[in-house]
């Protein structure tokens, strides 16, 4: 596909996964950190916590997988250039490791689930306690490792938008918020 008949911006429904994603991992994250971290495990809403931080994190990898297949099947805009080639593929390897890193922590948090025994503590009401300490599980170190990753990229992810929305003035922005999608 030629640079004069690519998009100038996303498909629809690529932007309503990105702004979609952008909240849940969000509230994850903040909910995960916040919330769940400063938590006794002995404390009765824990458990309405982790089920919904659990439920969240497979919506997270189901809609992310769902993202990845969209965007290799539809028509995009170019690559943005920035005028500085490090920039240019520092931004390709953002957003590529923004999809993997988000995977993996939902399979951390998957695997963490599966070897603290959560499923019929927290989606079957079987009565028995949590575990004393979620960092007896190796899987709990890949999840945080992960989840400060994510926070990273993320924050590189929005200062590279304010440097494009407020420096550069390019208006690189329009390309993944709802509007016409031209050809």
């Amino acid at each position: 596909m030629s640079a004069s008949t690519r998009p100038t911006r996303y498909h629809p429904a690529l932007v309503t996964l990105h702004w979609l994603l952008a909240l849940m991992l969000g509230v994850a994250l903040v909910a995960g950190g916040l919330l769940l971290e400063n938590t006794p495990n002995t404390e009765p809403d824990k458990i309405f916590m982790l089920r919904a931080h659990m439920s969240i994190g497979v919506l997270i990898l189901l809609l992310m997988l769902v993202r990845l297949v969209v965007r290799t099947r539809t028509a995009k805009p170019s690559h943005a250039v920035t005028g500085n080639a490090l920039l240019d593929r520092l931004s390709v390897i953002t957003h590529w490791s923004l999809y993997a890193v988000a995977i993996a922590m939902a399979a951390s948090g998957i695997a963490l689930s599966i070897a603290a025994g959560l499923g019929p503590i927290v989606f079957g009401g079987s009565g028995d306690p949590l575990p004393a300490d979620f960092w007896d599980y190796a899987p709990r170190y890949a999840h945080w490792i992960l989840a400060n990753l994510l926070m990273a990229l993320i924050a590189l992810h929005v200062a590279a938008f304010a440097w494009h929305q407020w420096v550069k003035k390019d208006g690189l922005f329009r390309r993944i918020w709802f509007g016409r999608q031209d050809t």
